[in-house]
């Protein structure tokens, strides 16, 4: 594959790039460096957030201004705040090994002062938001007269954010021989009117198809009652236990409203919004960028500068208007390489908007049902099991242990580890217990009894004792369960991969090959353990086959699996922390609360 090297880039770019760890460039970096370094050339490069763009463009940028004039050279446009500073710091990266080239932030909610001060020392590239930009061109306070390269990062978003006039009068003052690049994820009839009435001729690259969604994210959907959305956000939460996720609202109210929500429920939740101040939203990022957030409820003009490449879910808690949007929110998660899941919760009615996405992204979606609170408890008890297995002994307990032995006297292994999850179990269990069925139109209770059988028609879901603590994503592992059983391309889907198990579904008439292949089947020497899942839904099997076992399996005394430690817990909590709550609602509180979820007991 090409290296950076073989791209034309110069020394100090390349010694810029080797610090920050790149090895191999994106497709859109590969395609789009050569052609902007070899020509003065306009450009179009369509491809999805989180693909490289600013490399993309950032590397020829730098590589084509002359850091011996003080004259502004270069300018690039993004749609917010956020973004604006996540470009300046990464082209400051960039050029760390050049000599005087300065890149200056322009952005609102600073003092303009200050940035007019800034420019005014020299600053060869600017980074700006439209509205700000306009202002400062408006008080003489910015020259752009000269410039010779203007990139538009995020074209289709700042014109989705009214910005269309700003930027055709911030275009209009400036050259019109300059080279103007265009990045956009989607190519709207407004995004194609900018670059008819600027551009000249313009070259055009796209990775992957034209508005469609990144391969990495897997796109799902649920459908619940109008009341129940909320109470359907809390069970997704609930049935990934890691989840470090961005939920996605239409309003500033809605967005502040069901934060509040999460919070006041013990979710490790924050709101990200245009009421808020700069240093709110630095605080919350911060947090978040730290996983102290692990479920960032945001707007979509807000979470233009997310910049994080780890998130596993986006929740689209309310579908936006336009379908740009959604490939925009999708593209939060399945970043730099990884896979991501996006969720959708709408009511029956909007329906019909799935479609059309589908149509759009050229994806399809998994239509898939809401856990029962049996299949988020069984989730939640091997979770615990495995928090247990790798929580770290501290020798300081050693002191203790004779009056605690004495204490324990007479209470066998079994019953003791029966205890010691139940200490926690029982309160989630409780919660859950009574909890009506979210995708049923009655009120009625789950229904959750017998053993799991081996069902000879439709859809079987299977749990299997791997997950991303043994390196899987829902793409390699549905590759691995497909590869070893021999299966077709389409024969493994829903897959949902926890921390150190997962489940999977396969239509009925492989299951008897599936339980076969995987009896006493190992990797590496570790037995890989599938078994029919009790609950169809999702949950944990329970079925015990040779070679395999529920929680409490048969080999060697113990399920044999790689444990996890969650990242949203924050250890041990004392008895009676959790306290009785509604599902359906919770009482909205504008008081921040502690980061530890009060009603994660796994």
């Amino acid at each position: 594959m090409t290296k950076f090297e073989a791209l034309g880039l110069q020394k100090s770019l390349l010694d810029a790039i080797t610090d920050m760890g790149f090895e191999t460039p994106s497709e859109v970096q590969e395609k789009a460096i050569p052609i902007l370094l070899e020509s003065e050339t306009d450009l179009v490069a369509l491809a999805q957030t989180g693909t490289g763009k600013t490399a993309a463009f950032g590397f020829p940028l730098i590589q084509k201004i002359d850091s011996d004039s003080r004259t502004t050279q270069g300018l690039i446009l993004s749609p917010t705040r956020e973004l604006c500073l996540q470009i300046t710091k990464e082209m400051q990266a960039y050029s760390k090994y050049e000599r005087n080239i300065n890149v200056v932030a322009i952005y609102g909610g600073a003092s303009i002062t200050e940035q007019a001060r800034q420019i005014k020392r020299g600053a060869q590239i600017i980074v700006a938001t439209p509205g700000r930009m306009k202002d400062m061109i408006s008080r003489r306070l910015v020259d752009i007269s000269k410039i010779d390269y203007c990139v538009l990062d995020e074209a289709d978003e700042m014109l989705n954010m009214g910005f269309m006039e700003d930027i055709k009068d911030i275009l209009s003052g400036t050259p019109n021989d300059k080279s103007t690049w265009l990045f956009s994820a989607t190519m709207p009839r407004e995004v194609a009117t900018i670059a008819k009435k600027f551009m000249h001729s313009p070259q055009e690259i796209t990775v992957g198809a034209k508005n469609s969604g990144a391969s990495t994210v897997q796109h799902e959907y649920y459908v619940v009652g109008g009341r129940d959305r909320y109470p359907a956000l809390k069970r997704l939460a609930d049935t990934n236990p890691d989840i470090f996720s961005v939920v996605f609202c239409r309003t500033k109210r809605d967005t502040q409203k069901v934060a509040e929500k999460l919070i006041e429920d013990g979710y490790n939740a924050g709101a990200l919004h245009g009421d808020l101040s700069q240093n709110q939203r630095d605080l919350v990022m911060n947090s978040f960028r730290k996983k102290q957030i692990q479920m960032l409820v945001a707007t979509d003009v807000a979470a233009r500068g997310i910049d994080v490449d780890d998130i596993t879910h986006v929740i689209n808690y309310q579908l936006p208007d336009e379908i740009e949007t959604y490939t925009h929110r999708s593209g939060r998660t399945g970043r730099a390489g990884k896979s991501g899941i996006s969720m959708v919760i709408v009511t029956r009615s909007e329906q019909r908007k799935i479609r059309a996405i589908e149509n759009k992204i050229n994806q399809k979606f998994l239509s898939k049902k809401i856990p029962t609170g049996m299949e988020i408890c069984e989730i939640q008890l091997y979770h615990l099991a495995n928090k247990i297995k790798d929580t770290k002994v501290n020798e300081e307990v050693d002191a203790y242990l004779p009056a605690i032995n004495d204490v324990l006297e007479g209470i066998d292994r079994e019953e003791l580890i029966k205890k010691i999850v139940s200490v926690e179990f029982t309160r989630f269990f409780n919660y859950y217990n009574k909890s009506k069925d979210l995708n049923s139109s009655d009120s009625g209770r789950d229904r959750d009894n017998g053993k799991a059988e081996i069902p000879t028609s439709g859809s079987v879901r299977y749990f299997v004792n791997v997950g991303e603590r043994d390196g899987y994503d829902w793409m390699s592992l549905k590759d691995f369960i497909r590869d070893t059983v021999g299966l077709g391309q389409e024969d493994v889907f829903k897959v949902d991969v926890k921390e150190s198990f997962s489940f999977f579904n396969t239509e009925a008439e492989v299951t008897q090959q599936i339980l076969d292949k995987f009896t006493d089947f190992k990797v590496d020497g570790r037995f890989v353990n599938v078994e029919v899942s009790k609950n169809p839904g999702g949950g944990g099997g329970s079925r015990r086959r040779s070679g395999g076992g529920g929680f409490r399996g048969k080999r060697n005394g113990r399920r044999d699996e790689g444990g996890g430690k969650g990242r949203r817990d924050g250890g041990s909590q004392s008895k009676g922390r959790r306290r009785d709550r509604s599902e359906s609602s919770a009482p909205n509180s504008g008081k921040r609360r502690s980061n530890k979820r009060k009603g994660d007991f796994f």
